[in-house]
């Protein structure tokens, strides 16, 4: 019998430990080194899929198709649903594109997107990635449409059906093959291109990483990087048994790491702060590994 490389080893003991099925992929930026876990396999990308969106907006705006400052008039009804953002707000609004992504990337709002997917179209957000080379990657829906497949399929149980794992198995949303999906080694080819500035012109790859930066959940990646000097730049996605996220770990030593983590639970219960958590650490496994490849010193144990 084969035996499993020790970081490979680790990631999978840190999966199982924390109830959760993992995929990862781990990509030094500027020496190719790169780690994976079941890194090719189609994975859901939930509100992850809200990145490939963001880079169709800059690239339309590049391309003189919009301005980002345009003003977007929004009706307090008909909205997205969801728990933050505009969709979460009850009066109008009056915003422009640029801070509707703003609100995108920071809170995951949902209505917000749905606006910008309106604005720039199915079609041009999957004609982006094929551009990028990110061939298995594909926008199937809006957000609202997954939103309400996850209703249609719960059932008149409603939200109180989705803690029986059998409505669970039956959600198209958490099949890749009928909603938005990706793998973990072309998302980190993405975040690549993002941090080299060859997804669109450099000024507006610059954009793109500071609204990155600006997300505001901590539980998941940046929960393995609890230092003052390194910097996380990241985008979650959620769905019942769903937990991901994608993200740019930056050292202060100019060591810099595309990492795409997707986890799935067994259990259906919304909060369960191991499957939160085991994002960050075997990102972390991922990355000293990196760097040790790499002959760059692994951060500090944080102090308890």
């Amino acid at each position: 019998m084969t035996e499993t490389p020790a970081p490979a080893a680790a990631i999978r003991a840190a999966f199982a430990d924390a109830g959760v099925t993992g995929w990862l992929h781990a990509l030094d930026l500027d020496t190719g080194a790169e780690l994976d876990w079941h890194a090719d396999e189609l994975v859901v990308t939930a509100s992850v899929h809200k990145l490939p969106l963001l880079v169709a907006l800059h690239e339309q705006a590049a391309a003189g198709a919009l301005d980002l400052t345009e003003q977007i008039d929004i009706r307090p009804h008909g909205r997205t649903a969801g728990p933050t953002g505009l969709a979460a707000m009850q009066d109008a609004a009056r915003l422009s594109l640029r801070d509707l992504a703003y609100l995108m990337m920071s809170v995951s709002d949902n209505a917000s997107a749905d606006l910008l997917l309106a604005r720039v179209g199915l079609d041009t957000v999957n004609r982006t990635t094929i551009r990028l080379g990110l061939t298995r990657t594909r926008a199937q829906h809006s957000f609202a449409t997954m939103m309400a497949m996850v209703r249609e399929d719960a059932g008149p149980g409603g939200a109180q059906a989705l803690a029986d794992p059998h409505v669970i198995a039956r959600l198209r949303a958490l099949d890749p093959a009928q909603t938005n999906r990706s793998t973990p080694r072309e998302l980190t080819r993405l975040l690549a291109a993002i941090w080299n500035d060859t997804a669109g012109t450099a000024e507006h790859c610059a954009a793109i990483r500071r609204l990155m930066s600006l997300q505001v959940w901590p539980h998941r990646l940046a929960s393995g990087f609890p230092f003052d000097d390194v910097h996380v730049a990241g985008k979650t996605g959620s769905l019942p048994t769903l937990r991901n996220e994608i993200g740019v770990v930056e050292y202060p030593d100019t060591g810099r790491y595309a990492i795409a983590v997707f986890t799935r639970t067994v259990r259906t219960a919304a909060i369960l702060p191991a499957a939160d958590a085991v994002i960050g650490t075997a990102a972390r496994i991922a990355v000293d590994t990196l760097r040790a490849h790499g002959h760059r010193p692994s951060a500090p144990e944080p102090l308890q």
